[in-house]
């Protein structure tokens, strides 16, 4: 072999893994989304879009070098094992979540792919990761937990009906661990000298049926805690609500803009933005396990005029300072 030949392969060789690197860096990377939602819904669209945004400016585009691919549970938690199967199957780099039982029917089908969630309760306490700071495995993300939310919950719908005694505490078992709020909310129950009713619902009728019963003696109220099946059944409960001239509070602000009397909880729609900065980090070599579960650092309430009046309540003006949103 002659020596000019010779040395100008070893150059290409040497070159090789700077290509190997720049066709890494160039392919089109497929994120995988689940959610329990149905795609038309304004909640989870304002959500994913506040996620593509937030993944475009760290310089991530859906069509350029990022491929999306989603699937939606409909409201319907029984759909999302099968969803969840087949998205693995697709074998994206990363997936991300909304919640709880979305990462778990994930997290039953691969151990490698990096799943990133962005709106859980309790990703410990349902076993999801061993702990926060340092999860391990390929889960990781953005929780809503917050416990001593519970007292607040009651606080607010005390002051906007102070005739209240008893509360409704409604949720679905199957994809709301509520447990970690219950704390919070008995020790405020006690101090407001009401009593708490807890209200599992699985279906529209179970909603209707509930609400409608608890109407019937005045002093009723109702607490909708934050997950995704009452968040997709928003519309038959505070239908309900309405009908029935039950006062209640929700922790997601769509309840108030679309005829709830008051939310007031985390905002989502700023987990799901933050939620794109781990995306991006992962894309880029991290490892989920190493990235800790992080926290909610944004709060917003939600105050619906409307529906104070038609239910003969006067909210206080200290509520309305508070208010970010007050609809009239």
């Amino acid at each position: 072999m002659r020596r000019r030949t010779f040395i100008a392969g070893l150059g290409s060789a040497a070159a090789w893994p700077v290509v190997a690197q720049a066709q890494q860096a160039d392919r089109v990377r497929r994120i995988g989304v689940l959610l329990p939602f149905d795609e038309k819904d304004p909640v989870i669209k304002s959500r994913i879009s506040a996620f593509t945004q937030a993944l475009a400016e760290l310089g991530w585009t859906n069509g350029r070098n990022v491929r999306m691919d989603l699937r939606w549970g409909h409201g319907d938690i029984n759909q999302i094992g099968a969803l969840a199967q087949e998205l693995v199957g697709l074998q994206p780099d990363i997936i991300l979540t909304n919640g709880t039982p979305e990462t778990i029917a994930l997290q039953r089908e691969t151990q490698t792919i990096p799943i990133v969630f962005a709106s859980m309760d309790d990703p410990v306490a349902s076993g999801i990761v061993p702990r926060l700071d340092r999860p391990s495995g390929n889960v990781t993300g953005f929780a809503v937990l917050e416990r001593s939310l519970g007292s607040k919950w009651l606080e607010l719908l005390s002051e906007i009906a102070p005739g209240l005694k008893r509360l409704a505490i409604m949720f679905n078992p199957l994809t709301a661990p509520v447990s970690a709020y219950m704390p919070s909310l008995e020790i405020a129950a006690r101090s407001l000298k009401l009593m708490l009713i807890i209200t599992p619902v699985h279906s529209d009728a179970e909603i209707e049926t509930a609400i409608m019963a608890f109407g019937r003696e005045p002093g009723g109220g109702l607490v909708v805690m934050p997950e995704a099946f009452t968040t997709a059944h928003r519309a038959s409960i505070v239908s309900a609500a309405a009908r029935s001239n039950v006062p209640a509070i929700y922790t997601v602000a769509a309840f108030a803009r679309e005829g709830g009397l008051l939310s007031y909880g985390v905002d989502q729609v700023d987990n799901f933005r933050r939620a794109a900065t781990y995306v991006d980090s992962i894309l880029r070599g991290a490892k989920p396990g190493d990235l800790p579960v992080q926290f909610p650092t944004k709060y917003e309430m939600i105050v619906n005029l409307k529906t104070a009046k038609a239910l003969g309540l006067t909210v206080p003006q200290s509520i309305l300072l508070r208010a970010d949103e007050v609809i009239e």
